[in-house]
């Protein structure tokens, strides 16, 4: 656990190495970034982290937690930022807002924009700023403008922008980030959608977004007005189940006081994928195909076996009046790949878990090993003959368009 300022050595030896992991993997593909990301050294971004830490290249470095612990600000993992800068293609000479300081990302923004361009750092909390700031001027990135604000309302001065990269976890766009962007310009978040969170790099075109790459990703949630919590229904009165709904409860969530109390279906779906393979297009398939998806949790300490997901954290789920079912997995024979199951508990469990079987064939046959949806943001009101979909989720500020492409 050797500090990285007693070893600049070693620091630019493992930055290197994290640099050529990212190469290999397919993360970094343009030279910019991968310049970048080996000129600037991250340590010094990453104040008191030991080596293993500060060059992590798949862990965020935590800089800030609440009296219960709650993540508030971190430095993202080296993976997550050369995976946002590729989807943002960042130009010398662009004007560039990030929402959600840390120092490092604006200082890599800074050095991709060069002399003729600007970068604009932002967040609610001066103790985050005042950190950037201090940080910024300490290690080159003097140029860099830093503001304390809540990124949701417009910002003065801040206008016809090439690319906001919002690097906060998002449940909404608010209108502030579009008109903020010129025509054509990109905006690259992670938005949240359905429980699901996916960095998006989206393209203005008019008065709304189209997206044109979609990545899994997590991020600490953002703050300020735009902030949002999910909602929690405990099956059993306890927390020991709780179903996570992204967008208001079900109608009667009442309708599921007893589905606890009848036998549990279990059907094994014949769909299997490899152990390490990315889940992707199969839960984005899922949240569209399904009215009441929610992802499910389970608390260790209060488990009596009534589910049995593999994963207690997130599972994903939905509720269908009065049955609720989520899948599981077993491996296969051959230890290489996992079987899906359904569970389903209630009145209707075995048709419930019927048609999502059927859903889970569809994408095998349909939407495995392709493109994910396109996702569209249009302003809060537009009308539903204005925005085409596979399914269309209402937010505060904007309507979700989920569609996906030709199979």
């Amino acid at each position: 656990m050797t500090n990285l300022t007693d070893s600049p050595d070693q620091a630019a030896s493992l930055r290197d190495k994290v640099v050529d992991e990212l190469c290999a993997d397919g993360t970094i593909v343009s030279p910019e970034i991968e310049a970048v990301m080996r000129k600037v050294p991250r340590h010094l971004f990453t104040p008191g982290a030991p080596l293993d830490q500060a060059y992590n290249t798949y862990a965020a470095f935590i800089t800030k937690v609440d009296e219960h612990g709650v993540q508030l600000s971190s430095v993202s993992a080296p993976q997550i930022q050369a995976l946002m800068l590729e989807q943002a293609k960042i130009r010398t000479g662009d004007r560039v807002l990030e929402i959600g300081s840390g120092g490092l990302n604006a200082r890599y923004m800074d050095e991709l924009v060069g002399d003729s361009g600007e970068v604009i750092t932002i967040d609610i909390d001066p103790e985050v700023t005042d950190r950037a700031r201090r940080l910024l001027d300490e290690n080159g990135g003097k140029r860099v403008r830093v503001v304390t604000a809540d990124s949701a309302e417009p910002i003065p001065d801040v206008a016809d922008l090439d690319v906001i990269m919002v690097t906060a976890g998002a449940w909404d766009i608010p209108p502030a980030w579009i008109v903020m962007l010129k025509p054509g310009g990109r905006l690259i978040v992670p938005l949240r959608v359905r429980g699901l969170t996916r960095s998006i790099a989206f393209t203005r075109v008019g008065d709304h977004l189209e997206s044109e790459s979609s990545k899994i990703c997590g991020f600490v949630p953002m703050q300020g007005s735009s902030a949002h919590q999910e909602e929690l229904l405990l099956v059993t009165g306890t927390p020991e189940i709780g179903l996570r709904f992204d967008d208001g409860l079900p109608d009667s969530p009442g309708l599921l006081d007893n589905a606890v109390r009848t036998p549990r279906v279990e059907l094994w779906t014949g769909v299997t994928i490899g152990v390490s393979e990315l889940l992707d297009t199969l839960q984005m398939h899922l949240a569209i195909t399904l009215a009441g998806f929610c992802i499910m949790t389970v608390d260790p300490d209060l488990d009596t076996g009534i589910v049995a997901p593999v994963n207690k954290g997130f599972s994903l789920a939905a509720v269908d009046g009065g049955t609720f079912a989520y899948l599981t997995t077993r491996r296969t024979e051959d230890n290489k790949h996992v079987e899906f199951a359904v569970h389903a508990l209630g009145p209707d469990a075995k048709s419930f878990a019927d048609t999502i079987a059927g859903h889970l064939r569809d994408w095998e046959r349909e939407r495995r090993g392709g493109p994910g949806p396109i996702v569209r943001i249009f302003p809060a009101g537009t009308p539903d003959d204005q925005v085409p979909g596979d399914r269309v989720i209402d937010k505060v500020h904007s309507r979700v368009s989920l569609s996906w492409p030709p199979a």
